[in-house]
């Protein structure tokens, strides 16, 4: 086995404490013997929770040597919450100790600059290994098996259970819901995420009328009994007259999938997707049922097709329902806020649709920038209503300008033009007015609110954190609440004014070698906000080291690094070897002070 960097793993330290223990505080020590994977994540980010599922496998496999800890480190305040992050373990069936480490002490302790990145410590307690982004459980796999085979040859490694203790089960009609749809006769249709499942709802809300789905995570089509989802999200409810054999589009999360309902007998059917994930390089148009999509949040009836929030590639897609395709609508990949031509802006996890009225603007809740955007059908163009940026969010209302929400997920057409906002981690329902650019909160004391569905002078608003639907009378006033502005904890990396010496560092895994039979194997993509911020070195090229230029005008910005590498089996006997694509997106938030540094490293894959 190659040899490898001894690094030895700095302590595990969170104030929030230890989740899925038992209630038993746990340090590095309490791991001596077992290989650990440290998964430092945030329930915000769309790639930590397809890290969580690339990981589900893994974890299984090897569960007698393998502790899989997840160091959660918050993005947003709200994340900082001890609540919040019993929630999203239970809401996101975390199976594994979570450290809650709200002021990002460990984070720091490991200089850790992404989410998600993977740390692997040997069963001695030697970091061996660090990885950023998706797509690297293969990698890690191969890593675990060596280490395995190292540790148990000097009688190091400890088999057995590990300290996974699962939190007692919690009964109720729905399980973290998602959002939620009026139907034609009355009464809802509701995702019920956490039961990974349907369930219309009678009018009060409350009354169970049928279930749509057997409550196991999966891909099966069929009947109400034994359809299948996977942690289902959007909701849309098709134009009459299309003549179809569903009425319903469902966005399946988790699947990366659209499924359709008829909803005469709840029959269910696969419309988009394969079942895997999209990767850079894959299809981004074609037959429905032979592209990849990535974790589709929401859908919405516009322009003659239905939109698709693809949060996991900050992506809008289109559906042809009539022809059967799929494509892509708006965005370029890169994680931001960008407005401008459909196929040049820039999204950040889009998470809620909604259409006007007259069918001209399709509303985005784009979720990472804390942001209301919108699409003109006319212009083809993309604007922001509300917010600023990846790292700026609060609760402030007022002037659009300035005014934050936090982390929304949902937005609702009101009868008079105006946007609700789900404004899901200020646990509020907000008001953007089109006619004035004003911003306004219409409830608090909603928990993590993630869609809401008009009905009459009501909101029905789907509280997914209380695992219920709840009724709210339209407010004739506004409700005043104090402004709160905040920045994210991480803190800005201090570089100096000028040359700027950017290194992604990535070793392919054991037995693996960078896949250049067919031109270049990596790719680098850098670019800034603002954009002044950068005086040369922006743009795409094939290595990934380059030389930046920072300006001496400007005090901060944010450097935008998206980096992709694909490796394939270094064996020639292999007639077919197998290939993956390793990607990672940065934003790194920089401060600019002479003496700062002039190198900034990047882990993809490897040790710094």
């Amino acid at each position: 086995m190659a040899s490898r960097a001894r690094v030895r793993a700095p302590e595990l330290v969170g104030a929030g404490g230890w989740l899925n223990t038992g209630g038993k505080d746990l340090s590095l020590a309490d791991f001596r013997g077992k290989i650990v994977i440290a998964d430092f994540w945030t329930f915000c980010c769309i790639n930590c929770l397809h890290v969580l599922d690339e990981l589900r496998e893994l974890e299984e496999r090897h569960r007698d040597t393998v502790v899989i800890v997840g160091v959660h480190s918050p993005k947003f305040a709200h994340e900082a919450d001890h609540q919040a992050v019993v929630d999203a373990v239970a809401r996101y069936e975390v199976a594994h100790p979570v450290l809650d480490d709200p002021a990002l002490v460990t984070w720091k302790q490991y200089a850790v600059r992404a989410w998600p990145t993977l740390v692997v410590i040997d069963p001695e307690g030697y970091v061996v290994a660090q990885h950023a982004g998706e797509g690297h459980a293969h990698a890690i796999e191969r890593l675990v098996e060596e280490l395995e085979a190292e540790h148990e040859a000097k009688g190091t490694l400890r088999r057995g259970d590990g300290p996974y203790v699962p939190p007692e089960p919690a009964a109720g009609v729905l399980k973290f819901p998602g959002k939620a749809i009026r139907l034609p006769g009355g009464g809802f249709l509701v995702a019920d995420s956490g039961h990974h499942s349907l369930v219309e709802l009678a009018e009060d809300g409350e009354t169970v009328l049928r279930r749509i789905g057997d409550g196991e995570r999966g891909l099966v089509d069929g009947g109400p009994a034994a359809a299948r989802f996977s942690e289902p999200q959007g909701l849309a409810l098709l134009p009459a007259g299309l003549d179809l054999d569903y009425d319903v589009v469902v966005a399946d999360t988790v699947n990366h999938a659209l499924r359709g309902v008829r909803l005469a007998d709840g029959a269910v059917r696969t419309l988009a997707g394969t079942g895997a994930q999209w990767w850079q390089g894959s299809a981004t148009e074609g037959p429905a049922r032979e592209v990849d999509l990535s974790s589709p949040w929401d859908v919405a009836w516009f322009d003659d097709r239905v939109w698709i929030a693809m949060a996991g590639v900050h992506q809008l897609w289109a559906f042809d329902p009539l022809a059967g395709t799929v494509a892509v609508s708006a965005g370029t990949t890169n994680e931001g806020l960008v407005d401008g031509p459909l196929a040049e802006a820039w999204f950040a996890q889009p998470s809620g649709l909604a259409v006007s009225a007259d069918g001209e603007r399709l509303w985005v809740a784009d979720s990472e920038t804390s942001a209301l955007r919108w699409v003109s059908r006319e212009t083809r163009q993309v604007h922001t209503a509300v917010g600023t940026g990846l790292f700026d969010f609060g609760h402030r209302d007022g002037a659009a300008e300035q005014a934050l929400l936090q982390h929304p997920l949902g937005v609702t057409v009101l009868p008079d033009g105006s946007v609700a906002v789900a404004d899901t981690y200020n646990h509020a329902l907000r008001r953007f007015d089109p006619a004035t650019d004003e911003v306004s909160t219409l409830a608090t004391d909603l928990r993590e609110p993630s869609g809401a569905v008009l009905v009459d002078d009501d909101l029905v608003v789907v509280e997914s954190a209380r695992h219920r639907l709840t009724r709210l009378r339209l407010p004739e006033e506004a409700v005043r609440v104090a402004a709160v502005a905040h920045r994210t904890q991480r803190a800005a990396t201090e570089v100096a004014p000028g040359t700027l010496r950017l290194d992604v560092v990535f070793s392919a895994p054991a037995g693996q070698k960078l896949d250049e039979r067919y031109g270049p194997s990596t790719r680098l993509l850098v670019s800034s906000t603002p954009p002044e911020l950068l005086v040369s070195g922006a743009g795409a090229d094939t290595a990934l080291s380059r030389e930046l230029v920072l300006s001496d005008q400007l005090t901060e910005g944010v450097l935008h690094v998206s980096a992709m590498a694909a490796s394939c089996d270094d064996d020639p006997a292999i007639e077919y070897p197998a290939c993956h694509v390793h990607q990672q997106d940065w934003g790194v938030p920089v401060k600019l002070v002479a003496g700062g540094a002039t190198r900034l490293p990047l882990v993809l894959a490897g040790l710094a």
